[in-house]
């Protein structure tokens, strides 16, 4: 009965859902789903693109062992791992879903019995402060987090606001209860990572100071104020630096204990307390990338009371609020779940980077008020331009403007003047390849998204472009490829270049600016330079304008490409598509190789060395755990059987997501791969942002309502669709036929009705 219940909720119709506002989508949201294995997600607490993340830690595995890169580092990009039995702490900043990492600041850790500053092992837990947990004690919600932590007896419950952290840890019975402030703890930490840490006691609630570190980000530095809702009774800290010969005349003091200054390269600072069974201690810990000055005004702006339950309802407030700009009808839970989780994941990234007053850090390290929009930080750009932003477009366009903003700030700042590659906290970390903020601004302006100016946009993207030491660019430019023996990846990048520069021409055009459209309209062909017709991929050239010798069209390591094989790389032309696939030899013959690439099997030595590639993510030889080929599935609309299309996305679907710790193939890399399963899950897939088109799928819900920014509404209605029903019969775009296989970004903004009309078998006229 209980089921019956259940699957009569989960039919209720679109249009009744659409009109319930009210709707809790909370319970949809499964934050653990990505946290074992390949995802890299993170389980704790945050608001919709928060500044703070605030989630538990399993391991203290550095970056570097023995003087060489320590490979079970990659694990923990998120600090988490499902499989994991004990917990280190709870530290503040984490990337969501990246195959590298940093952050991890500021780990806090409760403890009771003797002191102890080391966090011992994973296999003896009671060497240190870390505690073992059980998942059956953990509770991972959208904004709320608690897990008991059985070594302690304390049960740790975690909020957020965008700038604060919120802890609460109900202790037992104690005259030796602990707080632990972890400064060394670090995500992809080594041993010089920090460069310098300080801490000042303000009083005996008030903590303020700060980190900087040297990793991904090169020059970080994160401020902090941390309030108690306690006393303290004493203080201290231990300091693990290396002792250095000079050490100044602060020896005068003995600094070790109720000195209320700390300061040091590896420093962990303690805080004692005596309590009750069952008393509980709060803690409020703010974040600024300015001052600490910055972090208390962030803490007494968004967090001045002491209400956990209500800062917990504040923030699942505020992630109904952004999870019903999409309801979705659905007869099977999983998929609920899977949609809602996508939309949660999406909405982690980019993060608030300014304190409420609107300052923040620039490129530049010195400090600048964002004037009339948000700034933004984590760009993940070669991951997120393919479809993130194109979804940001349509459910967040105001955001989106917002980011591009924050972009061309970090344009105006930049010693290189470039648009962002990878940006993260103030820092260029040149990560991955391509210039691909040039696709997310051409996207917005060809979408009519563009509060800024977008002539100066374009000169941006434009200079960019031409940055002739930037990876390869310069024999890009001059030879039309990137040579091999020149600079590594030189395939990819040739691929990614020549779609940037198409990118770029389209936005041009619409600006009227029609040399650079000639110019970058030329550009955007170099795809064909790569393409070798005698083997009928496209291949490293070298700088003699020989193709490569030595060449493995299966193999992912050094063959000229990146997170993937030449088999995936091929296929890598999204703005030219028709000319991508008469230069493969028609549509017969493409229909062919693309079955193949499919239903072909892919031996694990083809991706022995590629930590970023594994077994989770690969159907066939298909790489969907990697962002390449996300476009791939939807080439088929552009041959004479887009049913394949439908066929392939709904198995993907159903093969790379599931609401399971281990529910994702692949790395969620800031978001990516979840607004792939969105779009995909309701019918339609940006292939090549920066158009105004969206190439036609097969929905995988029964229907959904998009509240759009502008006021209007877009409904999807799937009729007869389900599992076995997956071919796409017919489609009503306000009730007239809609007879092209995709929809426009204006059939979607001006509101309106798709009706699809779905069935078992293939409609092959």
């Amino acid at each position: 009965m209980r089921n019956l219940l259940l699957s009569g909720l989960l039919s209720i119709p679109v249009w009744c859902a659409a009109q319930t506002t009210t709707e809790n989508l909370v319970p949809y949201v499964k934050p653990i789903i990505g946290t074992q294995r390949m995802g890299h997600t993170y389980p704790g607490a945050t608001v919709p693109f928060g500044m703070v993340q605030l989630s538990p830690d399993t391991d203290t595995i550095p970056y570097e062992m023995n003087g060489k890169y320590n490979g079970d580092v990659y694990k923990y990009c998120a600090g988490y791992q499902y499989e994991d039995k004990t917990i280190v702490g709870f530290s503040h900043t984490h990337f969501s879903g990246t195959g590298h990492s940093d952050l991890g600041d500021f780990l806090i850790m409760p403890t009771v019995g003797e002191l102890q500053m080391n966090p011992g092992t994973a296999d003896a837990p009671e060497t240190g402060f870390r505690s073992r947990f059980s998942h059956s004690n953990e509770v991972a919600e959208a904004g709320y987090y608690k897990v008991k932590l059985d070594d302690h007896d304390i049960l740790a419950e975690l909020t957020a606001t965008n700038r604060v952290g919120f802890h609460q840890y109900t202790f037992p019975k104690s005259d030796n209860a602990h707080i632990i402030l972890d400064l060394m703890y670090g995500i992809y930490n080594y041993e010089d990572k920090n460069v310098w840490t300080f801490l000042r006691v303000e009083n005996d609630t008030l903590i303020t100071g700060y980190r900087q570190t040297n990793g991904w980000g090169r020059t970080r530095t994160v401020y902090f104020a941390m309030s108690f809702s306690k006393p303290f009774y004493q203080y201290g800290n231990k300091n693990f630096s290396k002792r250095q010969v000079y050490q100044g005349f602060w020896r005068k003091f003995d600094q070790t204990k109720n000195f209320p200054e700390m300061a040091g390269k590896q420093l962990r600072a303690y805080f004692d307390f005596k309590t009750t069974a069952g008393e509980k201690i709060k803690i409020k810990f703010a974040l600024s990338p300015v001052s600490t000055a910055g972090a208390l005004q962030n803490l007494r702006t968004e967090a001045p009371g002491w209400d956990f339950d209500q800062v917990k309802q504040q923030a699942q407030n505020a992630w109904n609020k952004e999870l019903a700009k999409i309801t979705i009808q659905s007869k099977n839970k999983d998929d609920k779940e899977n949609f809602y989780t996508s939309m949660y994941h999406a909405f982690l990234t980019p993060i608030t980077y300014m304190d409420v007053d609107g300052s923040y850090r620039g490129l530049d390290q010195n400090v600048h008020k964002a004037d009339g929009f948000t700034n933004y930080t984590i760009f993940s750009l070669w991951d997120t331009y393919r479809a993130l932003h194109p979804f940001f477009n349509l459910v967040q366009p105001a955001r989106n403007a917002d980011m591009i903003k924050s972009m061309l700030a970090h344009y105006d700042q930049s010693a290189q003047h470039m648009l962002p590659v990878w940006s993260h906290y103030a820092n260029e970390n040149w990560c991955m390849i391509g210039y691909h903020s040039v696709s997310l601004i051409a996207d917005a302006v060809i979408k009519g998204n563009a509060p800024f100016d977008a002539n100066k946009a374009l000169d941006a993207c434009v200079a960019t472009a031409r940055h002739g030491t930037y990876d390869g660019l310069s024999y890009y430019m001059s030879m039309g490829y990137v040579p091999e023996d020149k600079n590594g990846s030189s395939v990819s990048k040739t691929l990614e270049y020549a779609y940037d520069d198409w990118a770029i021409a389209q936005m041009a055009k619409k600006l009227g600016r029609m040399d650079i459209y000639d110019e970058f309209s030329k550009r955007s062909q170099y795809f064909k330079n790569v393409y070798d017709a005698s083997i009928g991929y496209m291949r490293p050239r070298l700088s003699d304008g020989s193709f490569r010798a030595a060449f493995d069209v299966l193999s992912t390591h050094n063959q000229g490409f990146i997170e993937g094989n030449a088999w995936n790389y091929s296929l890598y032309v999204p703005h030219e598509p028709a000319q991508m696939i008469e230069m493969m030899g028609g549509k017969k013959r493409f229909v062919a190789h693309l079955d193949s690439l499919f239903t072909m099997h892919l031996p694990d030595k083809y991706f022995a060395e590629t930590e970023d590639i594994t077994r989770d993510g690969i159907i066939g030889n298909y790489v969907h755990g990697n962002e390449p080929s996300h476009h791939v599935p939807y080439l088929y609309n552009w041959t004479d059987q887009p049913w394949k299309t439908q066929e392939r996305v709904r198995m993907i679907l159903k093969k790379q997501f599931k609401p399971t710790p281990d529910g994702l193939g692949g790395n969620d890399d800031c978001g990516q791969m979840s607004a792939w399963y969105i779009f995909t899950a309701l019918g339609f897939y940006p292939v090549a942002p920066g158009s105004d088109q969206y190439a036609i799928g097969s929905p995988a819900v029964d229907g959904a309502t998009i509240q759009l920014e502008n006021g209007k509404t877009f409904t999807i209605e799937a009729q007869n669709q389900g599992d076995k029903n997956v071919f796409v019969q017919k489609m009503l775009l306000n009730g007239q036929p809609l007879n092209r296989l995709y929809l426009t970004h204006s059939d979607i903004n001006d509101g309106g009705k798709l009706v699809f009309v779905m069935g078992e078998k293939p409609k092959k006229k």
